[in-house]
């Protein structure tokens, strides 16, 4: 299938409302979309070595003749043939944009893609690197100019009275882009600094919330900084702009897990805030708004929270894998955690019959979690489907690859069979690992839903064959949840080698581990 059927199918997978017509107070520069990124004519970029050796000269002819600009950034754009091209970059410590920093934005979105290109082809990758940076073997790549940032030469600071803010700031101006420049009352240049919220109207009172451990861009031209929100949502970049940069916040998270993919087909959805102050935005997400961007806001909260919590001092439980890959599926219902990136294997005829068209796409870039969001009422809805996803995550780097296989094709091959029984009825080869891998994941998901929501611990749906009831029965008479997951070993494949690794492991609880084994028994 060309790249092309691959773009139609993603668009539907991040299509969502958009934000309303009109101003934003959260954006101050005009709509926001999710679509593609509309490129108007290209710009002259003040960060040349050309534009600010004039605007040096402009503002100190005497000194600007003592004081050589040399380039310290390139300007370049790789064409990466595939997953691991990108990878190989994003190892690099690169930030890549999908579309030419120099071109004036007639409408923004999340995404670009060259139309010069073949179908098959990923986008143009554009990044600013070091002058000495090494560009890695068998990347295609181009020198678009040579840049001098400032920050970026240790030269400046023992520069002879220049001021090099001031040296920006007439750069701007004699290439013709003083509608970016702050206004002159604000003469310092600014670090952007701000914070990135959710509302939710179940958690914490309806207050705001951080955006927690996502990175936040910002850019304008070839100037770009790049930070992360802490735990509160709160960020700081460590660069000064005179101008007014555009901000955009990348869904790779720095706990280690990556949200979605773009239709720039590179695992991570970005989504544009828009054009905002040289001292930095804040931003609020809440249920009512754009969808794209809560369900990436919500997952992105979920995935954090359950990280930080499979600490020694909290939850006590191994973590999910790194680098993991969690896709967002707004048209269907059911998540599930195949954890296909991390090696598992599964018969590609069985994707393709249960994934039907968007087949091609889970080959290409194998997700570990999928989160299906048709039904997802709000924040809290897709709080519980995340962390038990995740919970599946925490069972997989017990258990590896070949328990998962036979769990992951069960439940496949029992959905295709039958969509109204998607764990299938408990006879046939993997049901064993399914039951103690969904016991596990409806047990801790809904108790860590409860620490977060509160309430009581749910009654489960009577159509499961398999019975969460006894891991939140055990739960609530004193069995930690670390002490559960400590006996998920890869030789506990049914429900009977559960208890009895409970029963071995806590023997002094054997008449309890019994008693409730029988009375939530088949």
């Amino acid at each position: 299938m060309k790249r092309l059927c691959i773009l139609t199918i993603l668009a539907l997978a991040s299509c969502g409302k958009d934000i309303v017509s009109g101003p934003d107070p959260r954006a101050p520069y005009g709509d926001i979309g999710h679509g593609l990124i509309e490129l108007g004519e290209q710009l002259d970029d003040p960060y040349t070595v050309e534009n600010m050796t004039k605007a040096l000269r402009s503002l100190y002819p005497t000194k600007a003749e003592r004081t050589d600009i040399h380039p310290t950034d390139l300007y370049v754009r790789f064409l990466p043939k595939t997953d691991a091209d990108l990878g190989i970059l994003r190892d690099a410590g690169l930030y890549l944009m999908d579309h030419p920093m120099d071109y004036r934005i007639l409408k923004e979105g999340d995404w670009y893609r060259d139309p010069s290109l073949e179908d098959d082809a990923i986008t143009w990758q554009y990044a600013v690197v070091g002058k000495d940076f090494e560009f890695p073997e068998g990347i295609v790549h181009e020198l678009l100019g040579k840049r001098y940032i400032s920050e970026h030469d240790p030269d400046t600071r023992a520069a002879d009275g220049i001021d090099w803010a001031a040296v920006e700031r007439e750069s701007f101006i004699l290439t013709g882009n003083q509608n970016l420049l702050e206004p002159l009352t604000k003469a310092e240049p600014a670090a952007p600094q701000g914070r990135i919220t959710m509302t939710d109207p179940l958690f914490c009172g309806g207050k705001p919330v951080g955006v927690s451990g996502v990175m936040v861009a910002c850019n304008c031209f070839t100037k770009i900084c790049v930070t992360y929100t802490d735990r509160d949502g709160y960020y700081s970049m460590d660069k000064t702009f005179t101008s007014d940069p555009r901000y955009r916040l990348v869904f790779q998270n720095k706990k280690g897990f990556s949200i979605g993919i773009n239709l720039i087909l590179i695992p991570a959805s970005i989504s544009t805030l828009g054009q905002g102050g040289a001292g930095g935005i804040d931003y609020n997400i809440t249920q009512e708004d754009d969808g794209a961007l809560m369900r990436r806001t919500a997952v992105n909260n979920a995935a954090y929270d359950y990280f930080s919590r499979c600490t020694p001092q909290d939850l006590d439980i191994t973590p999910p894998p790194g680098d993991l890959r969690i896709w967002i599926i707004p048209f269907l219902e059911n998540s599930s955690a195949p954890m296909l990136h991390q090696g598992a294997g599964l018969d590609y005829k069985y994707i393709k019959e249960y994934a039907e068209e968007y087949a091609p796409v889970i080959k290409m870039f194998l997700p570990d979690i999928t989160i299906g969001t048709k039904v997802a009422r709000g924040f809290a809805d897709i709080y519980e489907s995340t962390v038990h996803e995740l919970a599946h995550a925490s069972h997989f780097t017990k258990v590896g690859t070949s328990y998962w296989t036979p769990y992951i094709t069960y439940v496949i091959l029992s959905y295709i069979r039958d969509r109204m029984a998607p764990y299938g009825h408990g006879d046939s080869e993997g049901a064993g690992q399914c039951a103690v891998g969904e016991m596990w994941a409806y047990f801790l998901g809904s108790s860590i839903y409860k620490d977060r929501y509160g309430g009581s611990m749910p009654v489960y749906p009577p159509e499961l064959w398999f019975r969460p009831e006894i891991l939140g029965y055990l739960y609530e008479r004193g069995t930690t949840r670390s002490e559960i997951f400590r006996v998920l070993k890869p030789e506990v494949k049914s429900v009977e080698t559960l208890k009895t690794a409970l029963t071995e492991m806590y023997p002094e609880r054997g008449q309890l581990i019994n008693d409730t084994f029988n009375r939530y028994g088949r």
